[in-house]
């Protein structure tokens, strides 16, 4: 049967199991858009009302279900926005296929209207950028672009669109959807790794990376309440493991208890497996010694390339998590730990998480710490980049897999679409976003996105008057010489209501509940605005007191 390329295409997609494809539409794609008509009950084009906002929503959804994310933009300032998402993707590890459309193939190489060179643009944060030049290769490069997206170390590919290439027509090359590529497992590397493992006196798990799947994080977390194993998670995949968990001994990276550091810095053994220790992990990579760690260093990770890429490992295996919690849950292993390793590791970390009071009459510690006790455990809770996330990470305990959706890449306005996204994925499931209003205001213009598709979401917004993070840093470099980093802020009550969304502003502590509650029995979406005192800079120090 011949039809043009954008059916085929959208045909392609949806053979791959694509769900929803956010994004702005343009003109440079519109048989796209026409091919996604005939599949609009089970595949759905998401109207967004940016392409950074886009490129978020499709990265999160990457990241929430261990499926390619899909997003479509225009060539030129849309490709430009959504970078910002690609490179999210890329430093997160998470799978996405950014469609973009493009000048017709006669028009290559002129400077076109809104030309540019993708491969050259997305050279430095893709997997891959392709360019489907010919109707007749649409299914190939498709399935292409799926596998190699998901294949060993996820992350994102980058597939241009020719506009003639979308109005050809053409006929069909029907694919099945790509398989998952992961390495498998070294079993001598694996046996002579868990013996120096088994005779460890202070041992030490850290899990972090895109490549988990809830069957895998739950093996572990059991495995280790049995052998009795401290599991550290890294930066921002604190829902690797149930923050309840007897086990769970708290985050490396940014804002991470300082002696969750020095118990790993004083390991004889350390298993990593999945994450690739990136500089937010490592603390500025000061965790170990470069490029010998002192600890014996057993190294788990699908992208063979994150093997001694820093850090030289005694034992690296290039392998998916999935497969190597397998095989460990199952391994015979004698642990020669340390008494009260282990339990000393968690009682640190309670003490860790247990509020401290700060400046002002709006205590964040306290509240996100209740807010663990008033929502379900697989509630999903969203943030962007800021100082606020601190309290969050720190105060708030992660139910489990995939309940925490944030980017490791630090991208400030992240938090509002990533809830978007969870909760069109998830409808069901309660979904707060929590946001300093500087991030906040980097994409609040996809409410609208939220109001157009009927989406409930909660947003806490930390409002502070300022970019916390880097004024933070301004007044331990120049202190009291302020520049750039103060703020001028909308009414965020009256922003909700003209959104159809409820809206609280909370000053005092006491309040926080009551507006809460009412917000979470609500059918509408909520924004609850929490005026903070800009002293308030960090859970134990004060702006003033910086230098």
């Amino acid at each position: 049967m011949t039809m043009h390329g954008g059916k085929i295409l959208a045909n392609a997609l949806f053979r791959q199991g694509v769900e929803f494809a956010f994004g702005v539409p343009g003109e440079s794609f519109l048989p796209l858009l026409d091919g996604f008509v005939e599949h609009a009950e089970k595949m759905q084009f998401i109207t967004c009302r940016q392409e950074g906002g886009a490129a978020y929503m499709a990265e999160a959804y990457g990241k929430l279900t261990g499926k390619p994310g899909v997003l479509l933009v225009t060539r030129g300032p849309g490709a430009s926005n959504a970078i910002i998402g690609v490179h999210t993707a890329y430093q997160d590890s998470t799978p996405l296929v950014l469609l973009i459309g493009q000048v017709s193939s006669e028009m290559v190489g002129r400077e076109a209207f809104q030309e540019m060179d993708f491969r050259q643009m997305f050279s430095e944060c893709a997997k891959w950028v392709g360019s489907i030049d010919r109707v007749d290769r649409i299914d190939e490069y498709i399935s292409k672009a799926f596998h190699i997206a998901q294949a060993g170390r996820k992350g994102p590919v980058v597939l241009a669109l020719p506009e003639d290439m979308l109005f050809a027509l053409g006929e069909e090359k029907p694919t099945l959807m790509a398989h998952i590529v992961q390495p498998g497992l070294d079993q001598t590397t694996f046996e002579q790794a868990m013996a120096v493992f088994s005779s460890a006196k202070r041992p030490f798990v850290i899990v972090g990376g895109s490549s988990w799947d809830q069957e895998s994080c739950s093996l572990l977390e059991q495995w280790a309440n049995q052998q009795r194993v401290p599991i550290a998670t890294s930066f921002r995949y604190q829902d690797l493991v149930d923050n309840d968990s007897p086990s769970f001994a708290g985050y490396i990276g940014i804002a991470a208890n300082i002696k969750l550091t020095e118990r790993i810095q004083a390991s004889d053994v350390v298993l990593v497996i999945g994450d690739r220790l990136s500089e937010a992990a490592t603390g500025g990579y000061t965790l170990f010694d470069i490029p010998n760690p002192r600890q014996t260093m057993i190294h788990i990770h699908p992208g063979a390339q994150e093997l001694g890429s820093v850090y030289r490992p005694d034992f690296a295996l290039n392998c998916s998590p999935a497969l190597f919690v397998k095989a460990l849950s199952q391994y015979p292993l004698r642990m020669q730990t340390e008494p009260g390793h282990y339990q000393s590791a968690r009682e640190d970390q309670i003490l860790f998480t247990k509020p401290l009071p700060i400046v002002g009459e709006i205590q964040l510690a306290q509240i996100f710490s209740d807010l663990s006790t008033w929502i379900p455990k697989d509630a999903i809770i969203t943030n962007g980049a800021g100082n606020f996330a601190t309290w969050v990470h720190r105060f708030y305990r992660y139910g489990g897999f995939k309940t925490q959706l944030a980017p490791v890449n630090g991208s400030m306005g992240y938090g509002l679409p990533a809830a978007i996204a969870a909760k069109m994925t998830y409808p069901n499931r309660c979904v707060i976003c929590v946001a300093g209003d500087g991030d906040f205001m980097m994409n609040s213009q996809e409410l609208a996105t939220a109001m157009r598709y009927g989406i409930k979401i909660i947003v806490l917004i930390l409002n502070n008057g300022m970019f916390g993070t880097i004024r933070m840093h301004q007044e331990r470099e120049y202190k009291s010489r302020i520049s750039g980093t103060n703020l001028t802020n909308p009414n965020f009550v009256q922003l909700a209501a003209s959104y159809h969304m409820l809206g609280f502003q909370i000053t005092k502590t006491e309040q926080f509940q009551v507006a809460f509650q009412e917000a979470l029995a609500s059918s509408q979406g909520s924004i609850i605005e929490l005026v903070t005192d800009p002293e308030a800079i960090t859970p134990t120090k004060r702006l003033s007191e910086l230098s």
